[in-house]
């Protein structure tokens, strides 16, 4: 049986559990019939294979810390060791903020602080494009996944305006990349 993904290969980052929505995008894509490769890095690598296993193919892993000049580097080689020559769709489902950025007290927070929630959760975006982009078919997607950050939510301080900065990078994205036949969403 094919689906709509059929012949298409996505790189979903960001997996960690079976509840979280980078879990169930993989496994929706591979029921579609697409070819997944997942990323993580750290601790959360060896909890990202374990769940690879149980989606309906398991899916290959590759280390990946969006933090880490090298990773991004090297990440079109070490995809294509892995059989993927090309990337229709990239889905960046990470984020992260210190605990010393959320909660209440918005404007003292130290600038390293909230320095870290901009670039995971949000110059990241850009950086895993960019990192792709040698493997990104024309045409092909890329997604980045996002909280509401058009209000201000309690106790979610400086992630909120990481994730509104993430929007606003997507925007940028599909302005640079459209022509390449590459959407961000």
């Amino acid at each position: 049986m094919s689906g709509i993904l059929d012949g298409k290969k996505v790189l979903v980052t960001g997996v960690l559990t079976e509840a979280s929505i980078a879990y169930a995008t993989a496994r929706l894509a591979q029921e579609q019939s697409a070819t997944v490769v997942l990323s993580n890095f750290g601790r959360a690598l060896s909890l990202c294979q374990r769940i690879a296993k149980r989606l309906p193919q398991e899916a290959p892993v590759v280390e990946l810390d969006v933090t880490d000049t090298e990773h991004l580097a090297t990440l079109a080689d070490r995809l294509r060791e892995q059989g993927v020559e090309t990337l229709d769709g990239v889905v960046h489902s990470i984020g992260f903020a210190p605990q010393e950025a959320m909660g209440e007290g918005f404007p003292e927070v130290a600038w390293e602080h909230a320095a870290t929630a901009f670039q995971v959760s949000s110059w990241s975006y850009a950086s895993l494009v960019q990192a792709c982009r040698p493997l990104l078919a024309n045409p092909s997607s890329v997604v980045g996944l996002t909280f509401d950050a058009s209000v201000a939510w309690p106790v979610y301080g400086w992630m909120g305006a990481a994730k509104a900065a993430l929007e606003s990078v997507s925007r940028y994205l599909a302005r640079e990349l459209g022509p390449e036949g590459v959407r961000s969403n």
